[in-house]
């Protein structure tokens, strides 16, 4: 009897460990994360932590589809003005109601912030007031119909918890109170994330208790991580590992052809660039770059399909456009540039380069899927035609601010948006910072005629004139080699067998989505 007992107590106790497991999620993700403050550093990681513990006005949904949030929902009241209707019963993680003072309070911060970087989403918006605590209205001062897919981008704070706060109040948590499906509980910086259930979460509670993001970059620790147990799904399956995985029933993947695209920028405003010389080395009277048949030549002398093929294990499609066919504003008509060798040596030598030059080429090395391996693929292509070029990596949180900088001549980056005149205004339009162009044009390309189009398109309310004005919009660059697109990334995340995903457009990886 006290043997059986014995054995009963074991299984219930087995029973009730594996129930308090059940409850905890482990997610390794691929890149380092760099601040919890919302509103400072935009980039993928952040914004991914971001998106558990805080919501926006708009939603995104799998497919980059914008949808209801904190907003219920939106409308153009006029040509100029944008009206949101709050939810309303919303609770912050302290139990404070959200409101539309927290909405105000949030699009100032954003605008405010010493260097944020999300001020180009709300710089737009003349005026902004509350209506009553829940439904807020915004001006603009000319007609602009992208409102809804900025205020995507402002994640709300709560006014009470982050009045005053620093970034760092962020990063310790004493600000960090959101209205998401998670509340945060520990930040320790270079290796995890902990954050635990919000119950009364307005969009259903979580599946999980307690969901631990674990930075991993080094792509074989992550996978080691899934395959020992240590962590229950990851991000960014590295490409060689994917036939192993996809062959082990202990595991399921699940994927989605990306939004991201993997682009390289050229500096296109310096006569003379820091990183681009002759072939012995010595400076060179005039910057190369700022001739379109030198970036034709460029594009020309890369083997996309190769690297598709080769580096990403056909976890790509070789990219033609600063978006990926699913998305708005993607030019169907464009095709990848050919990879023709002979052509790309001629235009070098109509441009005055017939025996070619030096450059180095940036890129991080713990970001993209295989950034360094690409890095170094085209690198020997271009030295094949002549453009004698030698590689420098480095993590993604020393990269950024250099490439930010201007230090770079030939940088790589990914980019991923929910149209295509949203990535031109980003990456190619005239810097401009009281319209929020170019904050991520690292070439400094300028374009009047693109920035034209660019307006006229932001000021069309009817999509499908907007769509066909972005796409001309986008001609324009990409006939000027304004960047060298390599390819769009298919996302691609891995599990246990017993855990599902939706894979998302977007490539963020929410724990609320894991069933």
């Amino acid at each position: 009897m006290m043997k059986f007992n014995i054995r009963l107590w074991i299984c219930v106790a087995t029973l009730l460990a594996n129930a308090a497991m059940a409850g905890d999620l482990r997610i390794g993700m691929s890149a380092d994360i760099t601040s919890m403050d919302p509103h400072a550093v935009n980039i993928t990681p952040n914004n991914n932590i971001g998106w558990h513990v805080f919501d926006a006005l708009v939603h995104v949904d799998a497919d980059a589809r914008i949808a209801p949030g904190l907003a219920q929902s939106w409308r153009a009241v006029d040509d100029t003005t944008w009206e949101f209707k709050l939810r309303r019963n919303v609770k912050f993680h302290d139990g404070s109601p959200f409101t539309a003072d927290d909405v105000l309070f949030s699009m100032d911060r954003a605008e405010k912030l010493p260097n944020g970087q999300y001020a180009s989403f709300v710089q737009r918006l003349t005026d902004r007031r509350a209506v009553d605590p829940y439904t807020v209205r915004v001006k603009t001062a000319t007609p602009y119909a992208m409102v809804p897919y900025d205020l995507n981008s402002i994640f709300i704070v709560s006014k009470k918890a982050a009045a005053n706060a620093s970034p760092e109040d962020f990063n310790n948590g004493k600000a960090m109170i959101g209205t998401g499906p998670f509340r945060f509980t520990r930040f320790a910086r270079g290796d995890r994330v902990e954050l635990a259930k919000n119950p009364t979460y307005w969009g259903g509670a979580p599946a999980w208790d307690k969901v631990i993001f674990r930075i991993i970059p080094n792509d074989p620790a992550r996978i080691a991580a899934l395959l020992s147990g240590d962590i229950d799904a990851i991000e960014a399956i590295p490409t060689p590992d994917l036939a192993r995985i996809r062959a082990d029933k202990r595991f399921r993947l699940a994927q989605k052809v990306s939004w991201r695209t993997i682009f390289f920028h050229m500096d296109q405003w310096r006569d003379v660039s820091p990183f681009v010389t002759d072939r012995s080395g010595k400076p060179l009277p005039k910057n190369p770059l700022k001739d379109v048949n030198v970036r034709l030549a460029i594009s020309k002398a890369i083997n996309r399909q190769a690297i598709v093929e080769r580096l990403m294990e056909n976890a790509a499609i070789p990219a033609s456009n600063l978006v990926s066919p699913p998305v708005f504003g993607h030019v169907a008509a464009i095709k990848p540039e050919a990879n023709d060798p002979e052509a790309a040596k001629q235009l070098l030598a109509r441009a005055g380069y017939p025996d070619g030059f030096a450059l180095t080429l940036h890129a991080p090395n713990n970001r993209y899927v295989n950034d360094d391996q690409i890095a170094q693929s085209v690198a020997q292509m271009l030295t094949r035609v002549g453009i004698s070029t030698k590689v420098e990596t480095m993590p993604i949180n020393v990269y950024l601010p250099k490439a930010r900088n201007g230090d770079f001549s030939f940088s790589m980056l990914g980019w991923g948006s929910f149209s295509g005149d949203l990535a031109l205004r980003a990456l190619l339009a005239t810097p401009n910072a009281d319209k929020g162009y170019g904050a991520w044009n690292w070439s400094r390309y300028a374009n009047p005629a693109m920035d034209k189009l660019l307006d006229q398109g932001f000021a069309t309310v009817d999509e499908k004139k907007r769509e066909g004005i972005a796409r001309e919009a986008a001609a324009i660059a990409l006939k000027d080699q304004a960047v060298i697109p390599i390819h769009h990334q298919i996302a691609v995340w891995a599990m246990k067998a017993n855990i599902n995903y939706v894979a998302r457009t977007d490539e963020y990886t929410f724990a609320h989505h894991m069933k």
